[in-house]
């Protein structure tokens, strides 16, 4: 009797807040058809509109779980999280660490927010309930960017701003809170058995560079990637490099 196929090595890209799959596209297409790349919408984002009782960081890792097991995916896999996209990968890792098999944060902290973090989202969620997504999204997206990419890179700006207007009201709410609620997991990062990389932005409004470089130090095996040309967006701002930290990922995961 044959063997059953083995499932190729795989990489899993979650993206951010108010974003979608789509984001990741140009970022991946030179990437080897060795890996399995999957890119799921989160609950809520993108084409995955079914009604979502909890955007707790908790919920959604088991979303991802289920869609990977419905991909026939049951081993480890690589996990690659922007910003929210990494607070997903976290919970998942606590929850279920011999699901991976490595872990890459993009703009991204295992911190839990502060209180003026917290008071923030509750300012923004107001303001979208008030004024609405669209002009939301026209003042949010384009500080992610460090000051000299937000004109540079107009096209990838525009595209995250309609992402973002597409986005339903539930989610964006939804989402903000269960960020706010999240908690401190740094202890993934210290007890991981598995390679970690974190990619940090010096420009990064939304998560502190000083936060970033304490973290990539926790790993017993990390790497880290700083980034002076970048803001919250460095798989958009400095993509080339951003991409060769984490196929170098890759190939120290899965050999290669």
């Amino acid at each position: 009797m044959a063997a059953a196929p083995s499932t190729p090595p795989t990489i899993v890209f979650l993206h951010g807040f108010a974003e979608s799959r789509e984001v990741w596209t140009g970022f991946t297409r030179p990437f080897p058809d060795t890996y399995r790349l999957l890119m799921p919408n989160l609950p809520g984002h993108g084409t995955n509109r079914a009604a979502v009782p909890d955007f707790t960081m908790e919920a959604q890792a088991r979303y991802v779980i289920d869609y990977l097991n419905k991909k026939g995916c049951p081993g480890p896999v690589l996990l690659v999280g922007h910003s929210m996209g990494g607070y997903v990968a976290l919970a998942l890792a606590e929850r279920w660490p011999e699901r991976v098999a490595g872990l890459a944060l993009i703009n991204s902290t295992a911190l839990a927010d502060t209180e003026e973090k917290k008071a923030n989202r509750e300012k923004n969620i107001s303001f979208v309930e008030r004024h609405g997504i669209e002009k939301f999204m026209e003042s949010f997206v384009r500080p992610l960017f460090a000051p000299h990419n937000r004109d540079r890179l107009t096209e990838a700006r525009l595209l995250l701003e309609e992402i973002g207007k597409a986005t339903p009201v539930e989610t964006i709410t939804g989402a903000m809170r269960g960020m706010a609620a999240r908690p401190e997991r740094t202890k993934v990062l210290k007890e991981a058995e598995y390679p970690i990389l974190l990619v940090a932005g010096k420009h990064d409004v939304a998560v502190p560079f000083d936060d970033a470089v304490k973290q990539a130090a926790m790993p017993c095996t990390g790497h880290a990637l700083f980034l002076e040309g970048s803001g919250h967006q460095s798989y958009l701002e400095q993509a080339e490099e951003t991409r060769r930290a984490v196929l170098a990922l890759a190939g120290s995961v899965f050999g290669g």
